[in-house]
Formats: C-alpha cells, structure tokens, sequence
C-alpha cells in the first residue's frame, strides 16, 4: 500500500479481491556471417509490424495505465530470457506466423495474466510463482493469445454494450415492467455464457498451440487445478458455492479442467510434450513474493510497512489483501476492513476530520476522542444501508489512518473486530522495522529423509504453510515428494 495525500474514501461495503519489454517474432536465424551481426535498420518490433494498427494503437496508450495499475514493470534477467524463450517457441505456430509479441512481467503479488491486440501480454510475477514448469506458462500465454487472435476482446464489448443499455433501459424507464426485466436478466445469461465459452475456446486453441510448440499440452490442465488451489487457500471459510458460477465470466474449475484434460488427451499420453521444469526453476530462484517494501508486508494476519512505520493485526479467520493506496481485509460472516490514510495538517482536529466529506452516512453523535498505544485517535459509527461501520483515525505526524471495519446492519461482531484491529494498530521501532525483509521463492532440491512437513516448516512471513506449499508445488493432498525433487519454499533469506 502506497498512500497519496488526501486520499478518498470509497464507500465500503464487501471487500473485493480483482520487464520483458522485448519485439519477437517467428523469424528465421540470420546467416551466420558477418553481415548478420550487423542491427538492422528497421527491425522487427511490435511498433513496426503494428505501425497504423488502430487496435494495437489503443493499446499502446494503455500500457502505461497497465504499469500504474500493477505496480510498474517487474525486472528480473533470468525470467526475462525464461519467457523469451517460451515465447519465441509460441510464435512459430503456423495459425499466427506473422505475430510479435512485447511480454511484461508486471510487479504485482496477483494472480493474472491478459494480452491487448497488438502483440502486448502481460504477466504477474504472483502467477509465475504459482507455476512449476515452462509449459504451464506456455499454456498461460497461449490462452491469452488465442484471445486475441480470436477476437474475443471486440466481441465481448459489443455484448456489453448491448446489455448495459438493456440494463440502463429496465432500470432507468422500466424498472416496474416484469418482462423487461426479465429480457435484462436473459440479456446477462447470454453474455455470460458467451464469455464462458470465449474462456473454453482460449483453452482449446492455447493447448493446441503448446503442443504445436513441443510443451506438455497437459500442463493447462495442471495449472487450473493449482489456481483452483490457489482459490481455495484464499477462501476464508473453504466453502464452495458452484451455484455462484452460473453468472461467472469463466467456466467453473472442475468442468474447464476437465476439458483441458480431454483436448490434451487427443494429442497423446501424458509425457508426450517436454514441461522444461528445470530451466523454469532457475529462472524462478529469487522471485520476489508477496508485496515490495514500499507496499508493506502481510505476515499471517498482521500487516507492517517498514516504509510508513506502522503496523496492525486482524483477528483469526481474516484474509489480509494488499493492493496500492489500500489495505482491505475480509473475514468471516460478511465482516469487512479497509485501511488507509491522509496527509492532514495539524491544525485540524480528528473530531472536525471525522466530519469532513470523505466520509458518507457519519452518525456525528457517535464521535469518540481517545487514544490508541498513546497516538491521538477518535472513533466514530456509519450507517449506509445494509451495512454498519466503525471508523478509526489515528493521527501519527502529519498523517492520519484510517481504519474502517463493516458489518451487516444485524451484525452483533461490529465493536468487538473493530477494537480488536483497531487495538493491534502501533507504531515500529527501528529495530522492527530493520528487521522486515521481503519474502522471496527459492528452489531448494530435497535431500533423502526429507519430507513436505519439512519443507513447509522452513516457510517464512507466511500463513497456513503446510496447505501453501502443496498449492505452490502443485501437490495434492496426499502427495509426497522424495530426494532428488526440486521444491519451491517461500522464505526471506
């Protein structure tokens, strides 16, 4: 988390979860003399294959947002030459001979990857930890290529398009008419489902490429089920509501799974493509994970920015999500909190600061001045409709946080969370602060009498370690690992 200055608060109601800058191309080796060493004039790039390209045009004036919106652009040489490796074998699919492409490794903990037209992919440094292998990320990269190619990305805005106005219209005009209500509702099935299939479609065209590319074409199927993992070790409660898919912009895991099983299936037998682990191991050494310094650490359930000095806790069962100029948290029971922060003069008083616009549905009568570990605070109730909050500033210098829980309106867990987060909130000495180090993945091989229990045991700065480590490793629940194997821990040595 980054905090600017006079930043606004959005109203809280659930809490939401949601550089290789390089030209290849599937050209042929130049001839090894001389003059093929010598840069050519104009050589191949995306600008100069997509030069007068409207599409690829919007896209180029995107990529900054991209970098803003991820946290700019992550540098790492091993990975860089890791994915130009993976792309340039991409590229020389025969159903897109002429394509180039720019890949981005963007510095943010995420899971995500997506491509604009014109040859721009992108690709989290969160998603490549999840990966164990080159040709899981070969399936990643295809499957956002397909999109392209496919035109997926023009396609689903004229849906959109055509729904958001069925919706504007229902609501705006026809909000007592059943039947256009209904007409809105099947116009939302429909892009859904087309969505669902656009997914489908990726994963089918993805896979045949990576096998065109000499990869494992089961390693699509391999890395759905370690973001399925992935999803689950995120969950708060661990339940799963497959109800909840049916309006989902993706196909449900088990069944997309299952697909991608049976298109590799009609390739051949598993073993058939090469997963180049190895050399996706090396590359992956090093790997920083979780957030930048700068952004603040989330150890377990507590979270410390060595940058700004402060730190807080939320109780068990909450799940803690880091993301640039917020902190937002999640818990159990539709509980929610969301941390912040302001430049705010001196001058003026946390009472008088609880009162200004930032601040919607403020029961003013509800103000209380105290202190928190000996820093000037007040508290304060909000009330907008189904929800209740207490809010939480903290003066600390010239900046003030803010710490605000949600409940729902028949919630009995309001005041106890909010002061059991609200208590936890410190200012670091120096000696805590120089202590905090990143965390990072390192490759470890495992040694005979060597276990998983070992290797998680080893795991730093992280939660439920036992159940992350299968999830990094792509292990289920029973698997074992033995000597020999290549492992990924998570630690900051």
């Amino acid at each position: 988390m980054a905090l600017t200055s006079g930043a606004g608060i959005r109203p809280l109601r659930k809490v939401l979860f949601a550089g290789l800058v390089s030209g290849l191309a599937g050209c042929q080796p130049a001839e090894l003399t001389e003059v093929g060493f010598v840069p050519s004039p104009n050589p191949v790039t995306v600008d100069t294959v997509t030069r007068g390209d409207r599409l690829a045009d919007l896209a180029r004036r995107q990529h900054p947002k991209i970098l803003q919106t991820y946290g700019g652009e992550y540098s790492n040489p091993k990975l860089e030459r890791m994915l130009a490796r993976i792309v340039g074998k991409l590229t020389l699919d025969p159903d897109n001979p002429s394509q180039t492409y720019r890949i981005t490794i963007l510095d943010s903990p995420s899971i995500n990857a997506f491509a604009l037209p014109g040859g721009y992919l992108y690709i989290t440094r969160g998603l490549l930890a999840l990966a164990n292998d080159s040709a899981e990320i070969a399936a990643v990269l295809a499957h956002e290529m397909a999109h392209v190619t496919a035109n997926h990305g023009i396609e689903r805005q004229r849906w959109e398009a055509e729904v958001n106005l069925t919706s504007r219209v229902v609501e705006g005009v026809l909000s007592s008419d059943s039947n256009a209500r209904a007409a809105a509702v099947r116009s939302k099935l429909r892009l859904a489902q087309f969505s669902r299939n656009q997914e489908l479609e990726a994963d089918e065209i993805g896979i045949r490429s990576i096998w065109r590319a000499g990869y494992d074409p089961y390693a699509a199927a391999r890395f759905l089920r370690s973001m399925d993992a992935y999803q689950s070790y995120r969950n708060v409660s661990g339940a799963r509501d497959q109800s909840l898919d049916f309006l989902a912009s993706h196909p449900n895991a088990p069944r997309r799974i299952e697909l991608a099983q049976e298109h590799a299936q009609s390739y051949g037998a598993p073993g058939a493509g090469d997963r180049d682990r190895d050399t996706f191991l090396d590359g992956l050494d090093g790997l920083l994970f979780g957030d930048r310094a700068d952004q603040g650490y989330v150890r377990g359930r507590q979270f410390l920015h060595p940058t700004l000095g402060v730190a807080f806790a939320v109780p068990e069962g909450f799940v803690i999500d880091n993301s640039a100029g917020e902190v937002v948290a999640s818990g159990p029971n539709d509980l929610a909190f969301r941390f912040d922060g302001a430049t705010v003069a001196r001058s003026v008083s946390l009472r008088d600061y609880l009162q200004g616009d930032w601040l919607g549905g403020l029961d003013a009568s509800s103000i209380r001045e105290t202190t928190i570990n000996g820093r000037e605070a007040a508290t304060a109730r909000a009330y907008t409709g189904e929800w209740q909050f207490d809010v939480t500033v903290v003066r600390v210098g010239e900046q003030v946080y803010r710490l605000l829980t949600g409940a729902p309106r028949d919630s009995d867990a309001l005041e106890r969370t909010a002061r059991a987060i609200t208590g936890s909130f410190r200012v670091l000495d120096k000696a805590e602060i120089a202590a905090l180090k990143p965390l990072k993945i390192r490759v470890v091989t495992v040694r005979p009498g060597e276990s998983v229990a070992t290797f998680a045991n080893r795991m730093e700065g992280v939660d439920r370690k036992l159940e992350l480590f299968r999830v990094l490793n792509g292990l289920g629940s029973g698997s074992t690992i033995s000597a020999g194997d290549r492992v990924k821990i998570v630690t900051d040595e």
